[in-house]
């Protein structure tokens, strides 16, 4: 097992390094908007475009050599020096520890909660199949699957922001800080007595809530999580679908149901134990791949200052640093949570035994 555990650590670091150099070198080859804003300035103002060029490059850090440039990048990624990113003029482990939190105030409840009713609601479609309770599951799931996420958000904010009023078009990044700016789960603030940005031309008066536990901060985060759900409830329900029929009509079902056992036990005991291993190999690579992957156009919508909009916002604006760690983030998150479930999978089936792998 430590065997295993060691190589595997090995090969993410690997895998790490693989998708560095790949988004290095993208990053390199695509041509810079801004490079040619530059030189397009620099030719009408009368100026050399090609110092005014070699200046931009020396500022960025993008002057010299692919290779030297590529070595010096990765022996101060190992330091622990990220770079500095231009968009948001700060250091780039700033912007991730700054941007992470709010991801994960609507990721973390998305995965919970879309892994408990995915998997809630497949079983039971599986247990009564052929009802009409699956089939309105199946056309669910299907929905899910099939709606992109970022028109879902958009026809939300629409209904439920424009027409309705229920909730602000906006996202508020301050409802989760405190005055000092820094985040807080909950606390009480006297807006009568003290300054608050986040109800900077609110009418709010006396005391109310800030944090991000505060009922403003959650009103706000509701859609966000509801969209990032359906996808992950859908991809959850129609697995655990799946593989639990292949073992509803089971004999060892059956003798169950000859004895007596109840319902739920024969679903969780005798259902669910031998789906559940099948069911954890895409449960980490299939949901942080949703996640991550909607996080990116789901904050774009919303405008939450999360991990996603970050990594848009540098790609868009070509800030090399901030996209390759934002790239690396997302990553290490994939590799950790694989090898988890890997070793979850002898948890799950004793039968499994890490002893012969390679």
């Amino acid at each position: 097992m430590k065997w295993y555990i060691a190589k595997r650590v090995a090969w993410a670091g690997v895998a790490a390094l693989i998708i560095l150099t790949i988004g290095f070198v993208l990053m390199d080859v695509v041509p810079d908007q801004n490079l040619m804003q530059v030189e397009f300035e620099a030719q009408q103002d009368g100026g050399d475009a090609e110092e005014a060029a070699e200046a931009y490059e020396e500022r960025q850090g993008i002057a010299g050599p692919l290779h030297e440039r590529y070595t010096g990048f990765l022996v101060n990624f190992f330091q622990g020096d990220w770079g500095w990113s231009n968009e948001y003029n700060q250091p780039v482990t700033d912007t991730i520890i700054e941007s992470l939190p709010y991801s994960m105030m609507y990721g973390v409840p998305s995965i919970i909660v879309s892994t408990i009713l995915g998997l809630v609601i497949g079983l039971y479609s599986a247990v009564n199949q052929y009802t009409k309770t699956d089939y309105a599951a199946t056309f669910f799931a299907f929905f899910g699957l099939s709606i992109p996420n970022w028109w879902f958000a958009i026809v939300l904010l629409v209904i439920f922001g424009t027409f309705l009023g229920w909730v602000d078009i906006g996202f508020n990044h301050r409802l989760a800080q405190d005055a000092e700016g820094s985040l807080t789960w909950l606390e009480t603030v006297n807006t009568d007595e003290a300054f608050h940005p986040a109800f900077i031309g609110d009418d709010v008066q006396g005391e109310t809530y800030v944090g991000i536990l505060s009922p403003a901060n959650l009103q706000q985060l509701i859609l966000p999580t509801f969209v990032s759900m359906t996808a992950g409830i859908a991809a959850m329900m129609r697995y655990a679908r799946v593989e639990a029929l292949e073992y509803v009509n089971a004999e060892f079902v059956k003798t169950a149901k000859s004895k007596g056992v109840s319902d739920w036990q024969i679903v969780a005991r005798h259902i669910l134990r031998p789906a559940a291993v099948p069911l954890s190999t895409i449960l980490v690579g299939r949901f942080l791949g949703l996640f991550l992957t909607g996080s990116y156009l789901i904050e774009v919508v919303f405008g939450i200052p999360g991990l996603g909009l970050a990594s848009f916002e540098a790609i868009i604006s070509q800030d090399q640093d901030l996209v390759l760690a934002t790239l690396l983030v997302p990553t290490f998150f994939v590799l950790i949570g694989n090898l988890a479930q890997d070793l979850a999978y002898v948890v799950l089936d004793p039968r499994i035994s890490y002893g012969d792998r390679t």
